[in-house]
């Protein structure tokens, strides 16, 4: 059973463990649980058996016209059970009165996301991966 929670108050670093499959340095779980902590909205999806965290979604917001999902992601031995559309379902909730809700994601992912009621549009972006601080620093 999940259990889908914006309570991240209640979420402990340790229970932020296997994510950001794929990047050359993780982001730490305690650098993590900051993001989700100091975010305008978070969900986080919980395995009810373990109370191992799942999966997550959080928004950056002004709070009243825009808003940025900078990240969605579910554990990989999780994905294909609509964890990731509750998630967005759920963190989308309220920000109807918002002029834009925006997200990157690469070209394959447009598809997902248009099904959530999004659309393509260009856009541009600065990366400094030296900003992450993995596990192992």
């Amino acid at each position: 059973m999940i259990r889908y929670t914006d309570d991240v108050d209640t979420v402990e670093a340790d229970r932020l463990t296997g994510f950001f499959v794929g990047w050359p340095t993780p982001a730490s779980p305690e650098q993590h649980l900051a993001v989700l902590r100091g975010s305008h909205r978070a969900v986080v999806a919980i395995d009810e058996e373990t109370g191992r965290v799942v999966g997550f979604v959080n928004m950056i917001s002004d709070g009243v016209l825009t808003a940025y999902i900078p990240w969605l992601e579910v554990l990989p031995e999780y994905q294909g059970r609509g964890i990731g559309t509750e998630l967005m379902r759920r963190v989308l909730a309220g920000a109807e009165g918002f002029y834009s809700v925006d997200l990157l994601c690469e070209e394959r992912l447009q598809p997902y996301y248009a099904r959530l009621g999004m659309r393509a549009v260009p856009g541009m972006s600065l990366i400094d991966r030296s900003a992450l601080k993995g596990a192992a620093d």
